[in-house]
């Protein structure tokens, strides 16, 4: 990726005027701008803080075909989750995989008669669902997942098998169902990933982080640097509103009054807990509750276990973090159905929470509000002579088709016709990924041979990267140095990512370039490493990364409830990081 420096100097010397004007880097924001780049439609995406900083980072990183939103009718929504699953299994197979998925249910025949109701859309809350409920849904998903499947249909599991598999499994469960979905590695590195294919596919596009739109003059978008406080000023064309939780704060600034989202806010808990991930093995298991509400729980590497969601109203999302409350409901719903599994307080290491940006609604449960997305547009004024196309929702999943309906929106605007379609595009580190064990075993074999790696250290940096891996490969140039703190990551990677992957922050390096703090490696040492290395790799001073140290330290804490000291760290001494 291009420096953000050189497209700040861009913007200033006029390259952004009668551009499309994206504001938003979140999923949606960038899947737009990709869409917009195949279409050879020149864009500038703008994102005030970096990309997947929002709710695009806080999902339960899973890739789903939307199972539950069966319950209230929303058919076409699956349909469209399930094919856009299965599509990112094979565009983005670096970053998306399968999963199996159990369900426990604890009747067989109980809530037939409400769910049909809510089938019909003649009931909206939701309520319990025993086996035949549930089984059929599933009946409906597979139905839904024929086009590219990849992954097996459900099935009935043995009782007697699902608790020699799970000891913890509740008596009172009655059946338990196996479906697959998909998970996500890396959320943010995807998102990243998207906006990096944007550019590249035309020059004309261009992502820049840390800027703010704050206002407007006449026909022009004033937009604020987030780092250096200096404004600029562009003439857009027409303006996207892609900033989810935060729509109605951005068309605010539009001079547009309405109110448009009211968002929900979903918290995860990331737990130390290896005796609980080797029995969840390479499952997840998905369960209501007591309030009718979905959870889950997976593995992670390392004797991880990630453990969600919430789903509570919140009209702050700046403010947003996981709560006591909502650590005392999700450790209280696990033992529910995994009695004796026991999480305890000083089990967590992580926690993340986002802010679902949905349709506005006075009142009802959380869980009936449609996840599907829609587009408001507001045509010029006397006050602002362009239009402004609002997006109210939006799935991770389906972030593509969402962004493909906005992009016809635009091009017809435009007088444009579409000329290519995003929907076999790969992504990043999954362009050219080999499909079968002999191409794999060709590309590890590669990567040990440009990086100096043993086979098993260079198999991490393809799970990590995807094809990615060899370029960092050729960064660490047969002589890799690993960073004593980090075991697994070495100076030439960290350098690498800050010099291609628009670091601007070292919270972006933390926290989205790379997964440390969600994986628990966010320590002391560790972090004086990358501060040293992003430090000489970006060319900053002494206060310039203390002042990084100081907003890390808060984010950590305040958004994380990871406390760590980054007043005084150890020096990190390097060894010509930045030639590597």
């Amino acid at each position: 990726m291009r420096q953000r420096d050189e497209l700040i100097a861009a913007l200033r010397a006029g390259d952004g005027d009668d551009r499309i004007l994206i504001v938003g880097g979140g999923i949606n924001g960038v899947g737009l701008l990709r869409d917009l780049a195949a279409q050879g439609v020149e864009a500038i995406l703008v994102e005030r803080n970096d990309f997947a900083a929002g709710t695009s980072s806080a999902p339960s990183r899973l890739i789903h075909g939307g199972l539950r939103y069966l319950e209230t009718g929303e058919f076409s929504l699956v349909r469209e989750s399930v094919e856009e699953r299965n599509q990112l299994l094979l565009n983005a197979a670096h970053q998306v995989r399968p999963i199996p998925v159990w369900i426990p249910v604890f009747s067989w025949t109980g809530g037939t008669l409400a769910a049909g109701l809510r089938f019909l859309k003649l009931k909206r809350d939701p309520g319990a669902k025993g086996a035949l409920v549930v089984r059929f849904g599933l009946w409906i998903f597979d139905r839904f997942g024929d086009h590219l499947r990849s992954m097996p249909r459900h099935r009935a599991i043995p009782l007697a098998d699902a608790r020699r598999r799970f000891p913890l499994l509740a008596p009172r469960v009655a059946a338990v169902l196996e479906y697959f979905d998909a998970r996500i590695s890396s959320p943010e590195r995807l998102t990243m990933e998207i906006a990096a294919d944007a550019e590249a596919d035309c020059p004309g596009c261009m992502a820049l982080t840390h800027l703010a739109v704050t206002g407007v003059a006449g026909d022009r978008v004033i937009l604020t640097d987030q780092i250096g406080g200096a404004t600029l000023e562009l003439r857009p064309r027409l303006v996207v509103n892609c900033t989810g939780a935060w729509i109605d704060g951005v068309d605010h600034c539009l001079g547009i009054p309405d109110r448009l989202v009211g968002g929900t806010r979903g918290s995860h808990l990331v737990l130390d807990r290896p005796d609980l991930a080797a029995q969840l093995d390479d499952s997840m298991i998905y369960f209501e509750t007591s309030d009718f509400r979905a959870c889950l729980v997976y593995r992670l590497d390392g004797g991880k276990v990630i453990l969600g969601t919430t789903d509570l109203r919140c009209d702050e999302a700046d403010s947003a973090c996981c709560t006591d409350e909502e650590i005392d409901y999700l450790f209280k719903v696990l033992e529910e159905v995994l009695p004796g599994a026991a999480p305890r307080r000083n089990d967590i290491i992580f926690t993340f929470c986002g802010v679902r940006p949905l349709p506005r609604t006075a009142s009802g449960a959380t869980g009936a509000i449609s996840r599907d997305h829609s587009l408001r547009v507001f045509e010029p004024d006397a006050s602002r002579p362009f239009p402004v196309l609002t997006l109210v929702g939006g799935k991770w999943t389906t972030y593509r088709a969402c962004a493909a309906q906005i992009a016809d929106v635009v091009l017809a605007r435009l007088g444009l016709a579409r000329r290519n379609t995003t929907l076999q595009m790969q992504i990043g580190g999954g362009r050219d990924l080999p499909r079968d064990a002999d191409g794999r075993a060709r590309v590890l074999r590669d990567i040990s041979r440009r990086s100096g790696l043993p086979a098993a250290e260079a198999e991490r940096l393809f799970m990590r990267y995807g094809m990615t891996a060899l370029e960092i490969a050729d960064a660490l140039a047969g002589a890799p140095r690993p960073i004593a703190a980090l075991p697994g990551y070495w100076e030439q990677e960290i350098a690498w990512l800050c010099r291609n992957e628009r670091v601007e922050r070292l919270d972006d390096l933390v926290l989205r370039r790379t997964l440390l703090a969600f994986e628990g490696l966010a320590t002391e040492p560790g972090i004086a490493a990358l501060g040293s290395i992003a430090a000489q790799t970006l060319g900053w001073s002494g206060a310039r990364l203390s002042e990084e140290l100081g907003h890390l330290a808060e984010l950590l804490e305040t958004r994380h409830r990871t406390r760590i000291c980054l007043k005084e760290l150890p020096r990190h001494d390097l060894q010509a990081t930045a030639s590597g």
